[in-house]
């Protein structure tokens, strides 16, 4: 748990919380001097990220303080449990796209009525009634450097084994592996969706037994590259690319990424919603998400943001427009009514 203060706020933040607190009223301002909002995050370099992005700013321009905490790897639980009982841990939270849809469902989420010209060039696909999207994540192909001599331009080099020869890691789950499977049989990305299982299973089914390793968590994916283990593996970006800042002699192949969202969303019947509204506003604003890219290998929603991003920093996010071209969004309404099913045939299907 953490509470910034305005001590250690750094030049840079300092100057955009002045030009963000200019565009505060001042009467807001006097109304919510020593209030405060509890925030929840993944935790880890995301509270530090967030920190210096969202935290500090949003203290600096509206007197309102913030105090930073790490929620449960999956919150839809936590969620529901904070709204039944109205006790009311923190105030805003972050989620993935598809934890919005369980919540939406129970009818446990405040509306943002969000400002339409403050997400003007916010991504139309991270603005939600009821959630705001600030961060993009993304599934890609990496590979080792040092022993895959041929770049590879697509999923279907995962298949390759003679040009593409190696050691091969997939994630040991349906979701994203059954969308991979298809792409690499020529399925276009845009065309994804109802998938297609049957000829998904028959694809895997080539390379089923020589897949080396199915990992199962994103730690695990980060050493599998690290360690040279595995020359060709399916995972998360920002996994990949801490292996990446290691010192790991990697690369990732952008074509065919499957990417998704997450952003902010409310506890419904909180009593500081209306604080907690206009920090979910404060967060679209381009320069402020600019700011977590520092500590964070994710893509602003704000595609503005990249007017303040470096571009050699730039070039390794997802939402950099020679990224987020060659990818396409991962449909969470379809995996949320086919999850559970065909998660069970997937894991029935390894072991047969």
């Amino acid at each position: 748990m953490s509470r910034p203060g305005l001590l250690n706020l750094n030049r840079r933040t300092l100057l955009a919380a002045g030009a963000a607190a200019l565009a505060t009223p001042a009467f807001l301002r006097r109304a919510w001097a020593d209030q405060s909002l509890v925030i929840a995050d993944p935790g880890g370099p995301f509270t530090d990220g967030y920190r210096k992005a969202f935290y500090e700013p949003f203290t600096a321009a509206t007197g309102i303080a913030i105090t930073g905490v790490a929620r449960d790897a999956e919150p839809t639980a936590q969620f529901k449990s904070i709204v039944e009982t109205r006790s009311y841990i923190w105030d805003v939270c972050t989620l993935t796209l598809s934890a919005r849809l369980i919540l939406e469902e129970q009818d446990l989420l405040e509306p943002l009525n969000l400002d339409q010209a403050k997400v003007a060039d916010v991504m139309p696909e991270a603005v939600h009634p009821n959630m705001l999207g600030t961060d993009v994540y993304s599934t890609v192909l990496a590979y080792n450097t040092d022993t895959v001599t041929e770049a590879p331009t697509g999923w279907n080099a995962f298949w390759d084994f003679e040009r593409f020869p190696g050691r091969r890691s997939l994630r040991r789950n349906p979701i994203d592996t059954l969308e991979i499977a298809l792409m690499a049989d020529g399925v276009d990305a845009k065309a994804l969706y109802p998938l297609d299982v049957e000829r998904a299973f028959k694809k895997l089914d080539e390379i089923k037994s020589r897949i080396d390793v199915w990992w199962t968590g994103g730690a695990q994916s980060t050493q599998l590259l690290e360690s040279g283990e595995i020359d060709l593996i399916a995972g998360w970006n920002a996994r990949f690319q801490a292996a990446i800042d290691g010192g790991a002699p990697a690369k990732i192949v952008w074509n065919g990424g499957l990417y998704s969202i997450e952003g902010w969303g409310v506890p419904k019947g909180n009593p500081k919603a209306d604080m907690a509204r206009e920090f979910v506003a404060f967060c679209a604003q381009a320069d402020m998400q600019a700011k977590f890219t520092d500590d964070l290998a994710y893509g602003p929603t704000n595609l503005r943001a990249y007017d303040h991003i470096a571009p050699e920093r730039a070039a390794i996010l997802p939402t950099a427009p020679d990224n987020l071209k060659l990818m396409s969004l991962a449909s969470e309404p379809y995996w949320r009514e086919h999850r559970a099913a065909l998660s069970e045939r997937f894991n029935a299907w390894l072991l047969a």
